[in-house]
């Protein structure tokens, strides 16, 4: 559809509820809400790895992999546990060109979350 000179890409919502969308696309870019580990009991390595499984399921459902990350943010509950986390980015990262990124302390809502990411990718 255009709109005299300006055309409107489609978005699309998926995994969504009254507070958030999993998955949004548009462009040909997939976006990921902040993603938290399942496991809240496990450490920050551990927490990494899962956020990190149920990134890979998001985005091959939509036709995406890491291989097409474009942007990376990373929180941790504590700063100290930067170097444990990107050992498992990077074992997960598996020779694939690293998106942007950035990666800061934060505080959460629930004390129990060591780490959330949140991707942005192409298509």
């Amino acid at each position: 559809m255009t709109l005299g000179s300006c055309s409107i890409a489609k978005i699309e919502r998926f995994e969504k509820n009254e507070r958030l969308s999993r998955i949004v696309i548009h462009n040909g870019t997939v976006y990921l809400s902040g993603l938290t580990a399942d496991d809240k009991d496990a450490h920050t390595t551990g927490q990494t790895q899962q956020i990190l499984e149920k990134a890979d399921a998001l985005l091959r459902s939509v036709g995406s992999d890491r291989s097409k990350l474009l942007l990376a943010q990373i929180w941790l509950r504590d700063v100290e546990d930067f170097d444990v986390m990107n050992k498992a980015w990077v074992k997960w990262l598996d020779g694939a060109e690293p998106p942007a990124r950035a990666t800061v302390g934060a505080s959460f809502a629930l004390p129990e979350i060591r780490v959330e990411i949140q991707l942005t990718a192409a298509i």
